[in-house]
């Protein structure tokens, strides 16, 4: 293998799978959400797929139409993976929580935690609330924007010195003399911000990887400084290889700019695979998936064309005198490839199906599929790794394992085995303790 391997995680989500009727899929059972249980085999499933780990989304508020679909988020990220943890051997596991409602010194505590417990498989996805209605569950209402990454700053900061106030070697535990630990090597942090502060310390010793793992979701400049500074892992939404690329390319120069090695910083390109024996038998698991879902995106479809579309529209083809007229949108970057899907001659309900408008590519048809489009994007570099989220955990995770990471093996993109135990292994990147010396 001439370059490193490729990465790949799993969105973990509800446990059912990404489409929002996966819960009705044959097989699944409605009432597994919340059951741990069922979250801890998708993740055994995951792991015999060799994901180098799981990515878990949050939201602080409900808003789905909880009367056609459950929501898409795990009930509470950080129990679902304790649970996941002990479960579990190798497998990494990163999830979301917000440093605009959340205490450093409770957010250092659940990590570190999890982090020990897991033998140093934990992650961190550092994001702000911008939410209204998440903000509206804690009685108040989002930051301003430049006061929220303000205060994103000073908890990460802190959360980190806390991370590091149990020295290294602190620990001592000799039985025969009665000494546990070296008290001058565990110290409070006293950090004050405009915002949060703590005294610390935190009295949990380094994990297996000395402390979790830093990821970052979301683009801009805000969150390409915060990636740069303090991030590992970072989450990204593309969809064209030169715009992967170009993402790449800024957030190694941030991680640069703040006087970091650029390659201990990995993009992560989201993929929904749609799998199937082929384009026509993905298409329709697709189409059942969504048959509730589907005719509601038809007018959004039809303002990524440029033409006037509704529900009468949703059984036929575009005519020929649609797709001259047709003009994809400037201002999205998935309006080409619907009007090249549109141009092969499907209905708009099968265009719908084919992921047109999902927030990441789709990639329709046989596992071969899915793996042109990781190794065309890898090979490029476009990525370090992908984040995979998959229709339908109970039967998808199955393809992943048995047919597409066999296939990605023969290609020489990814190794037969997990390169070590920890999250920080599996990514290639540099153990850390405490504060980053290098930002202070």
């Amino acid at each position: 293998m001439s370059q490193s391997p490729m990465l790949l995680a799993l969105t973990f989500g509800n446990g059912f799978g990404s489409q929002p009727h996966a819960w009705r899929h044959p097989g699944v059972d409605p009432r597994s959400f919340g059951d741990y249980e069922t979250m801890v085999r998708h993740a055994r499933n995951a792991e015999r797929a060799l994901f180098d780990f799981l990515f878990l989304p949050d939201a602080l508020g409900m808003d789905v139409d909880i009367a056609g679909q459950p929501v898409m988020y795990t009930p509470e990220p950080l129990l679902t993976l304790a649970a996941v943890a002990r479960g579990t051997e190798r497998i990494g596991m990163a999830t979301t929580a917000s440093t605009t409602f959340s205490e450093p010194y409770n957010l250092a505590r659940m990590f570190k935690t999890l982090d020990l417990m897991s033998h140093g498989r934990m992650g961190w996805n550092v994001v702000p609330t911008a939410d209204p209605i998440g903000a509206a569950n804690f009685g108040t209402s989002p930051l301003p924007r430049a006061e929220k990454y303000e205060r994103l700053h000073e908890v990460v900061q802190v959360v980190q010195g806390l991370w590091g106030s149990w020295g290294e070697d602190a620990f001592i535990g000799d039985q025969s003399s009665g000494r546990y630990a070296d008290a001058a090597k565990v110290q409070p942090v006293n950090l004050q911000g405009r915002h949060v502060a703590s005294r610390g310390p935190l009295p949990i010793p380094p994990s297996d990887q000395g402390q979790p793992v830093i990821f970052q979701a979301g683009g801009g400049d805000n969150g390409r400084e915060v990636a740069g500074r303090y991030a590992n892992g970072v989450i990204g939404a593309t969809f064209t290889i030169d715009d992967a690329i170009a993402q790449r390319t800024a957030l190694r120069e941030a991680a640069e700019r703040n006087g970091r090695d650029p390659d201990e910083i990995k993009f992560f390109a989201g993929v929904m695979p749609a799998f199937g024996d082929s384009v026509r038998d993905a298409v329709d698991r697709r189409l059942e998936l969504g048959r509730d879902v589907l005719p509601t995106r038809v007018p959004y479809l039809g303002q990524m064309l440029g033409l006037r579309l509704g529900l009468d529209d949703l059984d036929r083809p575009l005519s020929s005198k649609e797709l001259d007229a047709a003009r994809p949108s400037p201002g999205d970057p998935r309006s080409e490839h619907a009007l090249a899907v549109a141009r092969e001659g499907w209905t708009l309900r099968e265009v719908l199906a084919h992921g047109v408008i999902d927030y990441h590519p789709t990639t329709v048809g046989p596992v071969s599929v899915t793996a042109d489009h990781l190794q065309e994007w890898f090979e490029a570099g476009a990525a370090d790794g992908f984040w995979l989220s998959v229709d339908v955990h109970e039967r998808d995770l199955d393809i992943v394992a048995d047919q597409l990471r066999p296939l990605l093996l023969e290609r020489g993109l990814v190794e037969e085995a997990y390169r070590g135990t920890t999250l920080r292994e599996h990514l290639g990147v540099p153990r850390q303790y405490g504060l980053d010396e290098r930002l202070r």
